[in-house]
């Protein structure tokens, strides 16, 4: 099981591998890539990667007669998860995290702050793709599953999630949100993947 910190939650029902929760706000750092699902995901983790492992910049007051601005020394940034994935052209709902369509698919790859940081304290991102952003409360129904999280179980999943929402007349809105928690080195029984639908 994963030590780094991921968004609290209250769970308002539950049923088997499915749950309703209930999120905070929180602050992601965003990357938008078109490609191939597993393609795009890999750049964007690579490059956000990158931003929390010190690619970035701190921006502080310094005391002086007036205040100035100075950039100082980066800063490395705790890992949180889940990483989330979600097929881009509307708002990203979560932050913590659709299916291929085509190499000319947009995909949003988002990692999530940790909790210490607020807009004004995060690192700002050398890299100009890159966008910090917060995300409002909300909704969610989430299905959880061990394995490889590939297209096909994917596919499973979501359909499983959304016969239930549908069975138990919950309205929902927006595209599927894959999140990740784990590393790839992890075993496949041990992982925890889930897909998320945002709820009206």
């Amino acid at each position: 099981m994963s030590k780094d910190e991921e968004p609290k939650y209250s769970i308002l029902r539950s049923h088997d591998d499915i749950e309703i929760r209930q999120y905070g706000p929180k602050i992601v750092a965003e990357m938008v890539v078109k490609g191939e699902r597993g393609k795009a995901c890999n750049d964007a983790f690579s490059i956000l990667a990158e931003y929390i492992f010190g690619k970035n910049t701190l921006v502080t007051d310094i005391a002086m007669t007036t205040p100035v601005k100075q950039s100082q020394q980066s800063e490395k940034i705790a890992m949180t998860v889940p990483v989330i994935q979600q097929e881009s052209g509307q708002d990203i709902a979560m932050t913590i995290p659709a299916m291929q369509t085509g190499e000319q698919t947009a995909w949003a790859i988002q990692f999530i702050m940790p909790s210490q940081y607020t807009l004004a304290t995060l690192p700002k991102p050398k890299d100009s793709r890159i966008t910090i952003k917060e995300v409002l409360g909300h909704k969610v129904a989430a299905i959880r599953f061990s394995g490889f999280a590939g297209d096909k179980k994917l596919r499973e999943n979501e359909a499983k999630l959304l016969a239930y929402l549908s069975h138990q007349d919950i309205e929902s809105k927006g595209k599927a949100i894959y999140a990740f928690y784990d590393p790839p080195f992890v075993l496949p029984m041990f992982r925890r993947n889930e897909i998320m639908i945002e709820l009206t």
